[in-house]
Formats: C-alpha cells, sequence, structure tokens
C-alpha cells in the first residue's frame, strides 16, 4: 500500500472538482465520502444531490477562514492531499476497510491525532476499487497548525502495520534516502516533448555518467558543460564553490527560460558536498616497487581492486565507500565496454544507484583504490581484450552479491533489492562476455591424462565443489586454463585454493566458470621468483624505517624459474 503526501496549497474545491469529476480519462466512477472527521451533517455531493463542491469546501475550510480573519493574515498552503493505494494483486477493501485504513493515516500524520476533538477537517473520497484520496485542511478547530513534520514516515509506518493486518502485499520499509519521485507535471511535459526521461531523471544519468571521470567538482561540472548540460554554479565572494544546478536543454518554463534543477533535488547523493566527498580524496604514497607491480591495463587493475572489496566490509562506513564506488565502477564499464554489451550493463549501472546510497555515511578515502581503477577505465582509449573483460565482469558479479549480503545484513531492504536486480544484468552480460573464451579453450583441451591429474588438483584443493565443477560443461575449459598456467611455471592446486578463497564457490551457478576467469586473471603473468620477492619485501621494510638498501633501485623481475613438467605434457 502506497500512501503519497502531495505538496500542499490553498485551493480546497479546485481539488474536490477534480476528486468528484471524471477524471483524466473517465476513469472516476462513484465518488463518494467514505470517511471524515465529523460524518454527521458532511455535505457528501457524491451521495447527496443537493450537496455541491462549494458547500463541501466551506465547511472544510471554515477553521481557516477564522484563522485567517483572527490574524488578519491569509494562509496561503493549507491543503493536504494524499493518495492511499493498493497493490494491483490485493483484493478490493470494502468502503468500511477503506474508512478505517483512512482515520489510521491522519492519525499518524498529525492532521487528526488519537483522541484530539481539536484536529483539523478531513474527508477520504473513493472514486476506484484500488485506491483513494485524503483531503485535509491543516488549521486545527482551535486556529493552531498541526505538526506534520515527519508525518512521510510516519504514515509510511503505518501503511507497513495496515498491509500485515489486511493481507495486502507487504512492502519494504522506506530509509528516507531514495529519490524523488517525478511529479505529474514532470512526466506530462516529458510526454509532451517526446522525451523517454524526466528532466531529473536524465541529468541524473547524465551526472552519474560523468562521475568516473572527474576527480573534483570543478572537473565534473566543466564535463558536464562540454556535454551540453546548462550549469549554473553557486559561488562565495572568495570564488569558492557553494553549490550548483544543472539544466536540461530545452526544458523551458513559460518565458522561455532554462529551467534549472539544483544537485539535490536531482538525487539525494548528487549535492555538491556529497559529490566533493566521493571526488576530492587523495590515495596514500605507495613505494616505488609496489608502483611495478601495478597490473598494465585499467581492466586488469579493477578486477585486482575488486578482489580485495570484501577485505573492507568489516567497517560499516568502509562498507558503504566501497559500494558507492562500486557503482561507479559498473557505469565507467558500461561506458567503454564492447558495443553489444553497454545496453546490459547500463541498465546494471542504473538499477545500481539505489544500493550506492544508505543512511550510513560513506568514509570515501577508504576506496581510493578502487575509484582510481574506475577513473583509469573512463580514461583510457583502449579497450578491453575478452579474458580480461570477462574477469572484470565476474569480479563485478562477485561483489554486487557481497554489497548485496551487506545491505541485507543492515536490513537496508531497498538497497539489497537494487543490488539483487543489477545481479541480473551483470549475470546476463558475464555469461555473454565468457562464451568466446570458452570456445577457445574448449577447442584445445588437454589430453585424457592431463585432465585427470588435473581433476586430482581440483578434487584436493576444493574438495567440497569439486563434483560441482568436474561436471560444470566448461570443465574442459578450466584444464585449458590449467595446463596454460602450469605451463607459466604456476603450479594448478595453488591456483584453485587462491581461487576459491577470493570468491567461495557454494553460491556460483557454474563453478568452473567462475574459477576460469578467476584463474586466467591471476596467471596471467609468469610466476614469481622467490628470491626476488623476498628481495622486494625487505626493500620495502627497509623503506619503511627509513633504512637505505641496495634493493630499493629499480631492477627487472627475475625470470620465472623453471617447473619440473609432469607426465601429461
Amino acid at each position: 500500500m502506497i500512501a503519497a503526501i502531495k505538496p500542499t496549497g490553498a485551493n480546497t474545491r479546485g481539488l474536490l472538482a477534480y476528486l468528484y469529476g471524471p477524471g483524466r480519462h473517465d476513469e472516476h466512477l462513484d465518488p463518494h465520502i467514505v470517511a471524515g472527521f465529523a460524518m454527521l451533517g458532511m455535505p457528501d455531493p457524491g451521495r447527496n444531490p443537493d450537496a455541491t463542491l462549494t458547500q463541501l469546501a466551506r465547511h472544510l475550510d471554515e477553521p481557516v477562514h477564522l484563522r485567517n480573519s483572527e490574524f488578519g493574515k491569509k494562509t496561503t498552503d493549507h491543503v493536504w492531499h494524499c493518495p492511499v493505494r493498493a497493490a494491483p494483486e490485493d483484493r478490493h477493501l470494502s468502503d468500511t476497510e477503506w474508512a478505517v485504513i483512512a482515520q489510521r493515516i491522519v492519525e499518524a500524520a498529525g492532521i487528526a491525532p488519537p483522541g484530539d476533538d481539536l484536529g483539523c477537517r478531513w474527508i477520504a473520497v473513493r472514486h476506484a476499487d484500488d485506491h483513494i484520496h485524503i483531503l485535509a485542511t491543516t488549521v486545527r478547530e482551535d486556529g493552531r497548525r498541526p505538526r506534520l513534520h515527519g508525518s512521510g514516515i510516519r504514515v509510511g509506518d503505518a501503511c507497513r502495520k495496515i498491509e500485515t493486518d489486511y493481507g495486502l502485499r507487504q512492502l519494504k520499509k522506506g530509509d528516507r534516502t531514495a529519490g524523488k519521485r517525478p511529479t505529474q507535471a514532470e512526466m506530462h511535459k516529458a510526454q509532451r516533448l517526446g522525451w523517454e526521461q524526466t528532466s531529473r531523471d536524465w541529468l541524473q544519468d547524465r551526472i552519474r555518467a560523468a562521475i568516473p571521470h572527474a576527480s573534483n567538482a570543478e572537473e565534473l561540472l566543466a564535463y558536464l558543460e562540454a556535454d551540453g548540460i546548462a550549469i549554473k554554479p553557486r559561488r562565495g565572494p572568495s570564488g569558492d564553490l557553494l553549490g550548483y544546478a544543472a539544466g536540461r536543454p530545452g526544458d523551458l518554463n513559460k518565458d522561455g527560460e532554462q529551467i534549472f534543477h539544483p544537485g539535490g533535488r536531482i538525487a539525494p547523493d548528487l549535492t555538491l558536498p556529497k559529490l566533493k566527498a566521493r571526488l576530492e580524496t587523495t590515495a596514500p604514497e605507495e613505494h616505488p616497487t609496489a608502483r611495478r607491480q601495478r597490473p598494465t591495463t585499467p581492466w586488469h587493475q579493477a578486477t585486482d581492486a575488486l578482489d580485495t572489496l570484501h577485505q573492507g566490509m568489516a567497517d560499516d562506513t568502509d562498507a558503504q565507500a566501497h559500494i558507492t564506488a562500486l557503482g561507479e565502477l559498473i557505469e565507467a564499464t558500461a561506458q567503454k565496454a564492447p558495443d553489444h554489451f553497454r545496453a546490459e550493463l547500463r541498465t546494471a549501472a542504473r538499477t545500481f544507484t539505489r544500493a550506492q546510497r544508505s543512511q550510513i555515511r560513506a568514509e570515501h578515502q577508504a576506496a581510493h583504490t578502487l575509484r582510481r581503477a574506475t577513473r583509469d577505465i573512463a580514461h583510457t582509449a583502449v579497450g578491453p581484450d575478452g579474458s580480461a573483460f570477462a574477469a572484470l565482469l565476474a569480479a563485478l558479479v562477485w561483489a554486487t552479491i557481497v554489497a548485496a549480503r551487506w545491505h541485507e545484513a543492515k536490513n537496508h531492504a531497498h538497497q539489497a533489492e537494487a543490488a539483487r536486480q543489477a545481479l541480473h544484468h551483470l549475470h546476463a552480460a558475464a555469461d555473454h562476455a565468457l562464451v568466446p573464451v570458452l570456445d577457445t579453450l574448449a577447442a584445445r583441451q588437454p589430453s585424457d591424462q592431463a585432465r585427470r591429474t588435473l581433476a586430482h588438483d581440483v578434487r584436493a584443493a576444493a574438495p567440497d565443489h569439486a563434483d560441482r565443477i568436474l561436471t560444470d560443461p566448461a570443465w574442459t575449459a578450466l584444464a585449458t586454463v590449467l595446463a596454460d598456467a602450469e605451463a607459466g611455471g604456476h603450479k594448478p592446486h595453488q591456483l584453485l585454493k587462491e581461487a576459491a578463497a577470493r570468491r567461495e564457490l557454494g553460491t556460483a551457478r557454474q563453478p568452473a566458470r567462475v574459477l576460469i576467469t578467476r584463474i586466467q586473471h591471476t596467471s596471467r603473468n609468469p610466476a614469481p621468483n622467490r628470491r626476488a620477492e623476498a628481495a622486494r619485501l625487505r626493500s620495502v621494510s627497509a623503506s619503511a624505517v627509513g633504512t637505505p638498501s641496495p634493493n630499493d633501485q629499480p631492477r627487472t623481475t627475475a625470470a620465472p624459474t623453471s617447473q619440473p613438467s609432469r607426465h601429461r605434457r
């Protein structure tokens, strides 16, 4: 059940004319009052042919007129309007049931508190099977104004209780982090101009698409202006940026002037302070030797950054920061993906936006590695090769699963649902990306003897999942990946253990596919030389305590040690 409180107005009779009228498409049938502040003597134009809308409006407005005459000042915002709608699959409620529901809602809102005989005047009009409209005038009988602050939350809580009591569809409790719904005026304007989206929705998509390309707020606004979006910055006397508003080209008011929307009206997380917190983070200094270990492409770098995402989920503020950055990475990936993947990934990115924000404040500095990888992808001019792209999509799938589980653990129902919906689209893209990779691998599968030996490695490394891995249709392709890795100096048993540790396999639909992308990514370089790695670690430790070391000088990685070939070659 949805109760949508509308902005206040001053025309009681005008709203009554709509409620008792035919509707925009003649959908209003048998309009009549089902409940009100005092049913005795209430003029109901829907049931009494002698009653008029003007009489009903005057009856409701009496406390308003008394207040205006007493204080000598006209009250211009006294009309409170709240449509209450049941779900399409819910049973049709009787007038008596709707009357009780209306009473509970005005009590929760503070329009007519229980036991208060001096509350506001209100009525509930029913003109359809599935909903009612509650109209109230927000001046009490004693001339005071009601306390309506936070009424939306209270009414929402009341609706959740009503759903339980009446056996209706259960909706998720709100947490005040959702964006504002488009108004009817916005939707009608978009329809009139032939736009698929309202201006605020269109601007939200463009701003989110620009975030991965900017490292500060000024860059973001410049990027948006270059993209043709009208930007109105608000600056202080010193020239510092204090706020901004954005306008869609062609969105004009009646005087032909550009309409601007403040960032916070576009979406709750697109205010200037929140954008600055996301964009203007600094990465810690790295030791030069560590920089040499960075992956050679942004796609590999992003996959490596996602590998450690679960490590940052223990602290709530860090977890929220990583989930926010994850949404930015999905957006950047959608922009740079091959053409036939973009629609699916853009839908995933748009769906995931609801999972990017909650009431937990994000410590954005914690996600600097993931955000740096995102910016590198946004700025790269080179697309990914097939295996790198498949590995990144598989990593995005797992990261989204982690995000959904975290939201579920925190009882963030809307965010968890958004993550699950995004996961559906990411799964589709990941499956599509892996098809050519599997075909190539299966075409050069190792011998039967080699596969039997590799199967022993699988059973030793992942005994709990071995049967599912070995019966997966992608097992032969996985065997090829393991054979290639061994030829590069890696140990298949060790690679399997590491891959299973990074991505638990119990929930994987096809565990062999998960291992393929993971092991291809891990084994893309020759196995490291143990002596060289030990020297590098000594170099980092010495640098940390300020002790000079000959290993501080950049040097090439030693050639991988040769591994004895097993009998399957």
